[in-house]
This record gives C-alpha cells, sequence and structure tokens, in this order.
C-alpha cells in the first residue's frame, strides 16, 4: 500500500468529493480517482458512496479511516522525530489545552518552547477533556493539558501537574453578588464546561453532597470565549478554576462569589498517549509545562 495512497484517501474522505480534494492536494482528479480506485482493488472493498453532490464512506471505508487517519499522523511524528533528533526545528505540534492550562501555564511555556524550536507550528485547541479524548487515541493531538476525570481509557498516560480549587463566577453587578453560600444559589442558572462526558458531573455532586436540590444547568460552553461572552451578557454563574480571578487581565472582567463550602477541582494532567514516545518539539513543550507549573508555585 502506497503513502500517497493512504494521502488521497484520506483527502477525499475529510473534503467529501474528488474535486475538492483534488485542489487541496494539487493533483488532478482523474488522478485521483484512479488513485482511490487502486486502493479499493487493493483492499478488496468499496470505500466511498459515489453521490451526485459528492462521495460518503461506506461502512467499511468509516471503519479503514480511523485505522488510516491514525496511521498518517503515527507516520508524520515518525519522520518529524527522525528531524528533530537530526537537528532539525520544524515539524508541528497540535496541543488541547484547557481554560486553566491557558491562563496557568502556557504564557510562561510557549516563549521558551518558541525560542528552542521557532520553525515548529503550533496548533492550540481551546478544549476540555471529553473533546480531545478522540484525537489524542488517534493521533492527531499530541497533548492534552488540563482537567481530565479519573477513567481516563487505558491507552492514554496521565501524568497529574499539580492540585486545583474553584470558586464561583458571574459578571460584574451580579443580583447574587452577595451571596455567601451554595444553599443561596439553588434558584440560579448554571454554565458547564463539563470535564466529564456527563455534564451533570461537574456541579451535580457538590450540590447532592450539600444536600441541595441539583443545579440548573442550562448552558454547556466548549470555549472560554463561549462563556466568557454568555457570563458577560447574562445572569448565568460558572464554577470555574481559581485562575481565572487570580489572572490581573481577566479579575475586572468577572466577579467572584465567594462562598462558605469548599469547591475542590480535579487536578491538571497532562494527557498522553501511552506506549508511544513523543517527539523531541512534543516532549521539550512538556517540560516547559512542568517548568511553568514551578513557576507558578514560586513565591
Amino acid at each position: 500500500m502506497k503513502f500517497n495512497a493512504l494521502r488521497d484517501f484520506l483527502a477525499v474522505a475529510e473534503r467529501g468529493s474528488l474535486r475538492a480534494a483534488a485542489r487541496q492536494l494539487g493533483s488532478a482528479q482523474p488522478a485521483l480517482s484512479h488513485s482511490i480506485k487502486e486502493l479499493e482493488k487493493e483492499l478488496g472493498v468499496v470505500l466511498f458512496e459515489r453521490r451526485s453532490t459528492g462521495v460518503v464512506l461506506t461502512n467499511m471505508g468509516a471503519a479503514f479511516h480511523k485505522r488510516a487517519a491514525s496511521a498518517m499522523h503515527d507516520l508524520r511524528r515518525a519522520t518529524e522525530e527522525l528531524d528533530q533528533l537530526r537537528g532539525e526545528v520544524h515539524g508541528n505540534l497540535a496541543v488541547a489545552m484547557s481554560s486553566v492550562a491557558h491562563i496557568a501555564l502556557l504564557p510562561f511555556a510557549l516563549g521558551a518552547f518558541r525560542a528552542r524550536y521557532p520553525q515548529v507550528q503550533i496548533d492550540i485547541v481551546d478544549a476540555v477533556y471529553p473533546g480531545s479524548e478522540p484525537g489524542l487515541l488517534d493521533g492527531s493531538l499530541d497533548l492534552y493539558i488540563g482537567p481530565a476525570p479519573a477513567d481516563v481509557v487505558p491507552a492514554l498516560q496521565v501524568e497529574k501537574l499539580f492540585d486545583n480549587t474553584r470558586t464561583i463566577v458571574s459578571r460584574q453587578g451580579h443580583p447574587l453578588a452577595q451571596a455567601r453560600s451554595l444553599r443561596e444559589l439553588v434558584d440560579a442558572e448554571w454554565i458547564t464546561t463539563s470535564i466529564t462526558h456527563n455534564a451533570e458531573e461537574e456541579l451535580g455532586p457538590l450540590f447532592a453532597h450539600h444536600r441541595l436540590p441539583p443545579p440548573r444547568l442550562v448552558m454547556k460552553a466548549h470555549s472560554a470565549l463561549t462563556f466568557m461572552v454568555a457570563l458577560a451578557n447574562s445572569d448565568l454563574l460558572m464554577m470555574l478554576p481559581v485562575q481565572w480571578i487570580q489572572s490581573e487581565s481577566l479579575a475586572p472582567l468577572l466577579a467572584r462569589i465567594d462562598v462558605a463550602e469548599a469547591l475542590p477541582a480535579p487536578p491538571v494532567c497532562l494527557v498522553r498517549r501511552a506506549g508511544l514516545p513523543p517527539t523531541p518539539a512534543a516532549e521539550y513543550f512538556c517540560d516547559m509545562v512542568r517548568r511553568a507549573v514551578q513557576h507558578m508555585r514560586a513565591p
């Protein structure tokens, strides 16, 4: 099986048409069509169903796509690893980071990493763990840094960076700004970022522990921009890591509701595939993140 055949197959699968894939690859459409037909012949299955609007993966094609995408990501990493071991400083690094990792760790780690690997293209995604797990498993993501649930799949390796705590956050001038207990917030509406696959797990157990009715979760945010806009323009509340209030640039935009109850947070972790060493650039980024943790702890 040729490398170009896998590349062509993935391009067609992602673009949904031979014409769009040919444009992306800079190749002729008939050549691309021939490449796909040869791959189907070699595999003995039909990979695409042709339609008037383009192509869609068959069941066999969808199954093959998962393996092919993972293989291509690993091949790319293998090539970049060899280049970086030879002293070259180009390549790619794909990282998913939660909001707390962006605020507390990225400012310190980024400058040092760029100084060492100025030609490595960094792709950073603002995400929490559930949305990052598929990318970690198929190899499209090198790392995830942020809170992670306890039941991370065995194929992934979890390294705890630091323990954390949370606080209740609202817009400035919120009518419940003077509340001093969770009981005073039982009628509020909440945004959840959901670090697990079940949004109710973020706030539900906390309210249940204090014998309070379940919180009213009305919005699930997948990015920091989403919940910043939502907080600023509504009476919704969030339970966020304390770093949001400690940040000099973000604190003026938010109000902190100091409740008496302890608000534990899951530890911030570094998650990557187990049994597969990262590229030198990815490992260096991990080291800079670890140094950022030490810098954060310093007086």
